[in-house]
């Protein structure tokens, strides 16, 4: 099993300790992500008069958005990814074909001794 990591890290302006099986890394650059989110949210109007409830939440759907958005481009890309496969594969097929017909053609039109 993999060892659990332990960091501590500054969110919203707030020492907080994460732990996960990731590396210490991945979880400071979670932390970076969700401040770089909050940040972004406290330019709105209104913010500083908003409850912490009302902040959590707006911050909530807005890292699911980023979620979602991330979930359906790699989607995108994926069946990009299948297509270009496809496409690949019959070139092949067709460059088989096309090797075999003038493999055919040359050995029709050898002169015979």
């Amino acid at each position: 099993m993999a060892q659990k990591n332990t960091v501590q890290v500054l969110i919203g302006g707030k020492v907080t300790r994460l732990s996960g099986y990731e590396s210490e890394e991945y979880l400071e650059k979670v932390a970076i992500y969700l401040n770089h989110k909050q940040n972004e949210l406290s330019e709105l109007k209104g913010w500083r008069r908003m409850t912490s409830d009302m902040k959590g939440t707006l911050l909530s759907l807005n890292v699911a958005d980023d979620y979602f958005k991330a979930r359906s481009r790699a989607e995108e890309l994926e069946e990009e990814i299948e297509n270009k496969d496809k496409e690949l594969y019959d070139l092949r097929q067709e460059l088989v074909s096309l090797q075999v017909m003038m493999d055919n053609m040359k050995r029709n039109n050898v002169p015979k001794h």
